[in-house]
């Protein structure tokens, strides 16, 4: 069975590290001006920057804009699958 069968889409388009617009977000767990920590179904994804501004936020379409510098993405695992080394020891 495939991991990403029955999660809704997610895509992310940046342009010119200005504008972000997400789309199968599926939360927002945490915003300022330098992070914003969204979920989607793939896992969750935190944008970091500077002057960050949500600019619109529609969970129930799942879309999700954001203005400021974006310096970073990162996304992390949602957590059902666990690390070796947690694996190992736990």
């Amino acid at each position: 069975m495939n991991e990403y069968e029955n999660k809704k889409d997610h895509s992310f388009t940046v342009k010119n590290r200005e504008c972000a617009a997400l789309d199968g977000v599926t939360d927002v767990d945490a915003f300022t001006e330098e992070e914003i920590q969204a979920k989607t179904d793939y896992g969750a994804l935190t944008i970091k920057g500077e002057k960050l501004h949500i600019e619109e936020l529609d969970l129930s379409c799942g879309k999700l804009k954001v203005n400021g510098k974006i310096t970073a993405l990162i996304y992390i695992n949602d957590g059902s699958k666990k690390s070796t080394f947690r694996r190992l020891f736990s």
